[in-house]
């Protein structure tokens, strides 16, 4: 038996400009959704957990994200990390019909 997906609609992804983050807080959990340059949109665990740092104000490119706080990186598509800290949770995240974005968790 699987767990039932819920969706969650967080906001108008205009309220994300093309190449940042922004944190939310969703089911008592904080999750950080970036949008990609080229407009696709990615979610993890917006704390990293090295020490805390907010990830949403990571620098990102079309793979990664890199803490701000001590420089690590996760992948932005699996979470896991690129520099021996422990994996970030991923989340499944889109731009539904009317332009909201709806993470899944």
């Amino acid at each position: 038996m699987s767990a039932a997906v819920t969706a969650y609609r967080l906001g108008p992804v205009e309220e994300i400009p093309a190449g940042e983050g922004r944190a939310y807080a969703v089911n008592g959990e904080r999750i950080a959704v970036f949008r990609l340059r080229d407009g696709r949109l990615r979610a993890v665990s917006a704390v990293c957990p090295h020490a805390g740092g907010p990830l949403a104000d990571g620098q990102i490119d079309g793979e990664i994200v890199v803490c701000p706080l001590h420089q690590h990186t996760y992948d932005l598509v699996t979470g896991c990390s690129r520099s021996g800290q422990p994996d970030l949770r991923s989340y499944a995240v889109h731009a539904d019909a009317d332009g909201q974005v709806v993470v899944e968790m």
